[in-house]
């Protein structure tokens, strides 16, 4: 890191990166800094800064024992034991010790006393259970949609619905199971839709006679506001949509369709009209968020309408390696490969990651935003003046 960075990170004070400490007094409070960092995106500690920004610098025998402590820490205090890099710099006519902490490949990390960690703006806190879960499953390569729902059996399931699909998908194994050579619970098994005799999260979702029973927080909210301002109380219209995924989709599509404005583009005023904003690109971004969120988050999809700006809020935050660049050029990672194999059968879609370059291609007035802290998703599309409505 060079002084110019230095500079620039202390006057811009602490943050979710950067943590400062004057000394480091025991192994424990460092460990637990360490964890943090390891459990978020990483980050970097600097040893002889105080809280408030001021360079207070470090002695050659506490550079030795600070060195001693920060290797042992990482080794020893840690499960599993992280690699932190040091490094001793100059700064202002004094030294100091940086320690930086790369995003953990084998999270969830803990200490040695079994407490885990994660970043929370400039400070710390403890991982929820809902988190430590995720955390395990990106380690483990698990999938949300393969998690069985234990309450549940197949009499939970639409037959009629999965039958319409199996038709569509393959009629050949449609056929042998109408005539009886082959047993409906295998079919479902093979597709990852039940397991051990209950359903699983993506067999709820698509096929399922009431999803938000068994997934009470998986539905999505419908807001018209009356302004540009999530924190108004006033709104045009309100809607919560449930149902299985097909639901989802024809009842998001409708709400944004009565709700948009439409603009003449002919002379013909007898026609209803076109979307202000295409239905092709609110069918992509609409079905990139129900396939592709986190549902180890529990929290619902939010399409959010206002005056000025249309708002679709998926909870998770993109997976791995996965940028908006990526993701905007076409390349994606399935988060949820049962949901990402068998949408294509249900919904308009086609289950080769282009659709938010498809998105883009119809309407190009988007933003997208990747809320790391918040872990959420958000694609904001520009409302244009008509001249017709």
């Amino acid at each position: 890191m060079y002084n110019q960075e230095i500079t620039e990170t202390i006057l811009n004070g602490e943050d979710s990166f950067n943590q400062f400490k004057e000394v480091i007094l025991d192994s424990k409070k460092l460990s637990e800094e360490m964890v943090a960092f390891s459990n978020a995106e990483g980050g970097n500690i600097f040893i002889g800064v105080a809280d408030n920004g001021e360079v207070k610098g470090l002695s050659d025998s506490q550079i030795h024992s600070f060195n001693q402590l920060i290797s042992n820490t990482a080794n020893e205090n840690i499960k599993p034991p992280i690699y932190p890099i040091t490094q001793i710099v100059e700064f202002e006519s004094k030294r100091i010790i940086i320690i930086t902490i790369r995003k953990g490949i084998n999270k969830p990390y803990q200490t040695s006393t079994g407490l885990f960690y994660t970043k929370s703006g400039s400070d710390k806190r403890k991982i929820s259970q809902e988190e430590l879960r995720r955390l395990f499953a990106e380690s483990k390569n698990l999938y949300a949609d393969e998690e069985i729902l234990m309450k549940t059996d197949i009499s939970d399931l639409n037959l009629q619905l999965f039958y319409q699909f199996l038709e569509k998908k393959d009629s050949q194994v449609f056929t042998e199971l109408k005539s009886g050579r082959l047993l409906i619970e295998t079919i479902l098994k093979n597709l990852d839709l039940i397991d051990e005799g209950h359903l699983t999260l993506a067999g709820n979702l698509l096929f399922g006679l009431q999803p938000q029973k068994f997934s009470k927080s998986f539905y999505i909210d419908c807001v018209y506001f009356d302004g540009n301002d999530v924190s108004t109380n006033r709104f045009i219209t309100k809607e919560r949509i449930e149902g299985t995924f097909s639901d989802l989709f024809k009842q998001s599509i409708h709400f944004l369709k009565s709700t948009l404005k439409r603009y003449q583009d002919s002379e013909n005023f007898n026609t209803i009209g076109r979307l202000e904003i295409p239905e092709e690109t609110l069918s992509e971004l609409i079905i990139n968020a129900m396939v592709h969120r986190d549902y180890y988050i529990n929290s619902s999809i939010k399409i959010f309408l206002f005056w000025d700006r249309l708002e679709i809020r998926s909870p998770g935050k993109l997976p791995n390696s996965l940028t908006i660049e990526k993701m905007k050029s076409g390349i994606s990672i399935h988060r949820n490969p049962i949901l990402n194999s068998l949408s294509q059968y249900i919904l308009p879609y086609s289950g080769l990651g282009s659709g938010i370059k498809r998105a883009l291609s119809y309407y190009s007035h988007i933003e997208f935003i990747n809320d790391v802290l918040k872990e959420e998703f958000t694609c904001i599309l520009k409302r244009k003046e008509l001249k017709y409505i």
